[in-house]
């Protein structure tokens, strides 16, 4: 009932021409019932009592109501496909609009293609179901209740004969919906599995073909599209119990009538032409009871999909933006970090994190992988919230601020690098959409792009492939740190820029970001001591705690980690060349 009751809160939108849709269902089910009406009264009057002159005018009336009986058809059907496009849009729209909203937990724990199946093939469920099962249902009630009228008004004791069988088609059928209805749901999640596996086979091609890894991925796929196959046999199996019993039971209606029918006419107690009308009735009584097991196959397949789209339309965003917080025209940069913890489920990823720093200061962050340094960025830009402890900017925790101003006022060049199929002008404005080419150039230049990019047959107007595909690591790095260039935040996040480039641009692109990092409080990820040496202050992370914290002068002096990753990454080189001068 919820699944009903969530389509009609969209159906009543359009209440007016679902009002016409089934006011024309209901005339079209009604002249269904005339022509077998005017066939029974033609073999009467103008067979057996020979009034030859009502025969044209009654096949022309049976010939007129078959023709308004197709235009009024067309005319409902159309409406309804017209509601149910526009009801899709609307579905469709709520479910990529709260989608945008939601977060970074949200996403880890979903499927890719689970959400594309929900956008495709779940949505065209509820599609079907309005623009097609709804009137459905409607006219097989009318047709079938019209039927039964006109039967019990010729030949009462006929008709009564004629739906003894009701009651037991109506108990199959109720036992077929309650059994019918957890296969399609475990056909739907299926399905998204089938369409995860695809997905990220599709877009992890190069890495398959790189460990030769077809054959697996292959056989990865068969199982899930076998599993895929059995849930559907399992509700076929459904079908062979209970399709088999109703259709047989509808077609008992023929057999009733042809026995019963003409024991009545020879006893006299019916006219031929009654028992005509009754022949003639036969699809009223056979065609709903057919189209019961389809109909409630459509709709346990709409209400399967309905759940799993109603789930994402509910899906709720941990992360709550402060919508009334007082608009502020720029975030001046200051950042405080006071006794942060943060567990990622139950594990621990940050435990007591402290530090501070000023507007226009650069913080770097080392240590090993999988410390915790890009979690703690992404705290800062809110993809998650602390568990304990708290973020200040500027002097207010970070909740206090209207999500969108604060991220606005954040730029990030990230670890796992995503370029849109767009030009390479396009990746680079994202952020910043009214940005001029001019500024799009500034930005490439700061991030040693502009050589490369002017390079490619097409320029700035070079079509970049789907994640970037046809571009090295290193373009990609600076296309993505000149996105996060041009946006001139107050706070500038480098997350591991730098790594696939070579140690010359590298220190060409510091070069161009210290003109450009003056007045932003920049955080750096990297593992090389040459991106970090310069920074106002360098943590040190490990196993998610701060265990070193200072200037490259005094982390030396300490002779802990951080000056063993530099005797490692430098050697004795400076020293030696200290000597050689002397």
């Amino acid at each position: 009932m919820d699944s009903l009751k969530w389509i009609f809160g969209y159906v009543k939108r359009y209440k007016f021409r679902m009002i016409m849709v089934i006011v024309m269902v209901v005339v079209s089910s009604l002249l269904g019932m005339v022509n077998p009406y005017l066939s029974g009264k033609l073999v009467d009057l103008v067979i057996v009592a020979k009034k030859t002159s009502l025969l044209i005018p009654m096949l022309a009336a049976m010939i007129g109501v078959t023709l308004l009986k197709a235009i009024v058809r067309y005319s409902f059907q159309m409406i309804s496909e017209f509601v149910s496009q526009n009801i899709m849009f609307e579905i469709r729209e709520q479910m990529y609009v709260n989608l945008q909203k939601l977060d970074f937990d949200f996403f880890d724990k979903t499927r890719t293609g689970d959400l594309m199946t929900r956008m495709t093939g779940d949505l065209d469920a509820i599609r079907h179901f309005v623009a097609w099962v709804i009137y459905n249902v409607s006219e097989n009630i009318i047709i079938f209740l019209s039927a039964v009228c006109m039967m019990f008004y010729i030949n009462y004791k006929f008709a009564l004969i004629m739906l003894i069988i009701t009651p037991f088609i109506g108990y199959f059928a109720y036992n077929m919906t309650r059994d019918v209805g957890p296969t399609f749901y475990a056909i739907r999640e299926q399905f998204s599995k089938l369409n995860t596996i695809v997905q990220e086979n599709i877009s992890g091609n190069r890495v398959v073909k790189a460990f030769a890894k077809e054959d697996y991925e292959t056989s990865k796929f068969q199982r899930e599209n076998q599993a895929f196959m059995d849930r559907n046999l399992e509700s076929a199996k459904m079908w062979e119990k209970y399709l088999p019993i109703l259709t047989s039971f509808s077609n008992m209606f023929s057999v009733i009538m042809i026995l019963a029918g003409g024991i009545l006419v020879i006893k006299g107690s019916m006219s031929i032409g009654d028992l005509v009308v009754f022949n003639s009735l036969i699809w009223a009584l056979n065609n709903p009871m057919n189209m019961v097991g389809w109909l409630i196959n459509d709709i346990e397949r709409f209400i399967a999909s309905s759940r799993k789209i109603r789930m994402l339309i509910s899906a709720d965003a941990k992360i709550k933006s402060n919508d009334k917080a007082a608009a502020k025209n720029r975030i001046h940069g200051d950042i405080e970090f006071k006794n942060v913890s943060f567990k990622y489920g139950d594990e621990a990823v940050l435990e007591n994190i402290d530090f501070k720093a000023k507007s226009g200061q650069t913080v770097a962050i080392l240590g090993p992988t999988g410390c915790g340094k890009s979690t703690l960025v992404s705290l800062i830009q809110r993809f998650y919230d602390a568990c304990e402890g708290e973020i200040l900017i500027d002097g207010k925790n970070i909740k206090k601020y209207n999500l969108q101003k604060l991220r606005d006022s954040i730029s990030a060049a990230m670890q796992d690098i995503f370029l849109f199929s767009d030009t390479i002008e396009g990746n680079i404005a994202y952020g910043t959409p009214d940005a001029s080419f001019e500024k799009v150039k500034w930005a490439a230049e700061v991030s040693d792009a502009d050589e490369f990019i002017s390079k490619l047959s097409n320029g700035y107007d070079t079509i970049v492939g789907e994640r970037g595909v046809g571009l090295s690591g290193g373009q990609k790095q600076r296309i993505a740190l000149a996105r996060a260039v041009i946006k001139e935040p107050s706070i500038l996040i480098l997350d591991d820029t730098t790594s696939s480039l070579d140690v010359e641009t590298e220190i060409m692109i510091q070069k161009n970001l210290r003109k450009y990092l003056r007045d932003k409080t920049t955080f750096i990820i990297a593992h090389r001591i040459s991106s970090v040496k310069n920074a106002d202050l360098i943590l040190v992370m490990d196993e998610g705690r701060i265990v070193e914290s200072g200037t490259h002068d005094e982390l030396l002096k300490k002779k802990g980690y951080y000056a063993n990753v530099y005797e490692n990454q430098y050697g004795n080189f400076e020293k030696k060349l200290r000597k050689e001068v002397v």
